[in-house]
């Protein structure tokens, strides 16, 4: 029978120490992003004066999330220009057709993403060539 030790140490009755295998918070939470790296940037960046210990883990699963969602709406628009390698252009159109997204990142510039595709109603040329023909 096994007791556990405060040094993380296991300890039997026979008195055999058995040292456990240490585990990353990331590895424990399940995430590839680096919770030890959320929490140092959420440290030095003194957005408050206490940071509790799930809040990296929080904040490293939601940025997890939102970069995989980027990922894979680009990889999507990659592969609809027949590509196989993701660009920044791929990441604009990704954000730009995303509702939700393109609100979360109205303000950012992807340097190398150009504009996204918009031509308004009033300027579509089938429509200028039609009006142009009735008059």
């Amino acid at each position: 029978m096994d007791r556990g030790d405060a040094t993380g140490v296991r300890v039997s009755l026979e008195g055999e120490h058995h040292k456990r295998k240490t585990k990353s918070r990331s590895t424990r939470a399940g995430l590839q992003f680096s919770v030890s790296r959320v929490e140092r940037y959420l440290r030095k960046g003194r957005y408050a004066n206490q940071i509790r210990a799930g809040a990296a883990v929080y904040l490293a699963a939601v940025l997890e999330y939102l970069v995989l969602e980027i990922i894979e709406l680009a990889g999507d628009a990659s592969h609809a220009n027949k590509r196989k390698t993701i660009f920044p252009r791929h990441i604009q159109l990704a954000i730009g057709n995303d509702d939700e997204l393109n609100r979360l990142l109205s303000d950012i510039i992807i340097p190398g993403g150009g504009v996204i595709p918009h031509v308004e109603s009033s300027l579509d040329f089938e429509m200028y060539t039609e009006q142009s023909n009735r008059l």
